[in-house]
């Protein structure tokens, strides 16, 4: 594509294509027209080094040469099928998720399917509501689910519901547990888990407004968690919160739901990031990576007593495209393939690597405020030269500047495609393939000090 096809279609974007999705974060959007593995290339041939992977939807690698082959033979047996009816795929992944929860946890339960993380969501919910029989939920500042209606109501950012009116439904939200922005100025060496213990509180009295002791319920029916937050930045609790939140939860009979859409099938080194926390939900969701980006599906998983047939019959949810043959047939190969290769194992020493490297760069570079990860989704918090002020400006700059694709490096021309989270929009999440080599973490450490040193960080 030359300079001048470009100009048009760019045109033609601003004309007819809405501006209300993401696109137009990049000034200007962005074009490509390739991709391997851990790469996405432009027209000139120009290597992009993708440490977002589509928001952790492609886990395993573009182009993944296992999973686009059974696509192909899918594709060529039964690509198409109303949901209203049943195909082998979707029996046999539903029953690998299955399986695995009661093998590993003891927990019976189903999985309902659908299409996207929002999708999922809103089906979560329904199953809340018809269990509960309550519309109201906890969850987390800096917590995001979606952003459908109901997702939104949950989801802590008033940003994403300010343009549509009043959300009688919106959820309670929770300061969560992230230390080093900590919302109570307390230090995570002595503060003996404040966060947590002042949510206790909600429960003392009845006129704290959450609790009716007499009968012993609480008005509130689940609290949805990210166990690592999102789009909130990555921010990963300490490591016995969530135990202590579970225990809490299971004492006032409200359920525990936790969104594994950005941080499941293996991005944390285990199949569901729960894992690492001690903690079974009664609800998950799940999406993204689950087929790799590839003919996506998405779903949740609860307890047989929530999900039942008797509790939630026929036709209590429902997508056209939920469970497809296309997308379910990836998604077994995925989980198949991720056991037979010892994904979680690989993630883990990984990630371990690549946390060193970030802790390396961080000590050369006062803008930096923080790093941590779990697994391949690590955090680099960029602020102030004081180490703590948030600069969101240095983080636009670093995301634009990394897709120029002008980086000189040895001789070569490379690109970098970065992710911006956090609350003050001032944190780089990285989520890289999970396939990725040394050397490529390696390359995006010297693409990302390039950067730095471009932009005049200090």
């Amino acid at each position: 594509m030359n300079k001048a096809e470009m100009d048009a279609l760019l045109e033609k974007d601003r004309l007819y294509c809405s501006y209300g999705d993401t696109v137009h974060y990049a000034d200007p959007p962005k074009f490509f027209s390739g991709c391997q593995g851990s790469y996405l290339f432009d027209d000139e041939g120009t290597s992009y080094l993708d440490l977002q992977m589509w928001y952790s939807a492609v886990n395993f690698g573009y182009k993944n040469a296992r999973l686009t082959e059974v696509l192909k033979r899918q594709i060529d047996t039964l690509p198409q099928l109303a949901s209203q009816y049943l195909h082998r795929e979707k029996v046999e992944l539903a029953e690998k998720i299955c399986t695995y929860m009661e093998r590993e946890y003891g927990e019976k339960g189903r999985v309902h399917f659908n299409v996207g993380g929002s999708q999922a969501v809103e089906d979560s919910l329904k199953l809340v509501r018809n269990f509960t029989g309550k519309s109201l939920n906890f969850a987390f500042m800096g917590g995001y689910h979606g952003r459908t209606l109901g997702a939104s109501a949950i989801t802590s950012s008033y940003r994403y519901r300010r343009r549509y009116g009043h959300f009688s439904d919106r959820a309670h939200f929770v300061p969560f547990p992230y230390c080093f922005r900590c919302p109570y100025s307390m230090k995570p060496d002595s503060c003996d888990m404040y966060c947590h213990k002042e949510f206790e509180k909600l429960f003392d009295t009845e006129y704290n407004s959450f609790w009716d002791d007499k009968v012993g319920e609480c008005e509130y029916s689940a609290f949805y968690v990210e166990t690592i937050q999102g789009t909130g930045g990555y921010v990963i609790p300490p490591a016995t919160y969530m135990q202590k939140l579970a225990a809490t939860l299971k004492k006032r009979n409200v359920l525990l739901v936790v969104d594994e859409i950005q941080m499941g099938v293996y991005r944390t080194g285990k199949l569901w990031s729960w894992e690492h926390f001690g903690i079974v939900p009664d609800v998950f969701v799940f999406g993204k990576a689950i087929t790799n980006g590839l003919n996506p599906i998405s779903g949740i998983w609860a307890r047989e007593e929530l999900i039942s047939p008797q509790k939630f019959p026929p036709g209590s949810t429902h997508s056209t495209f939920a469970s497809n043959p296309l997308g379910t047939a990836v998604a077994l190969e995925v989980l198949k393939m991720a056991e037979e290769e010892d994904i979680g194992a690989q993630v883990m020493e990984r990630g371990s690597y690549f946390l060193k490297q970030i802790q390396a760069l961080k000590s050369r570079w006062k803008v930096i405020g923080e790093v941590s990860g779990l697994g391949l989704a690590l955090r680099i918090e960029l602020c102030e030269p004081d180490g703590f002020t948030p600069s969101r400006k240095l983080a636009d700059r670093l995301f634009n500047e990394g897709l120029l694709g002008n980086i000189d490096l040895n001789g070569k021309k490379y690109g970098l495609v970065l992710d911006i989270g956090g609350y003050y929009k001032n944190v780089i999440t990285l989520a890289p393939n999970l396939m990725i080599s040394e050397s490529e973490i390696d390359l995006g450490m010297q693409l990302l000090e390039a950067l730095l040193h471009r932009v005049g960080a200090s």
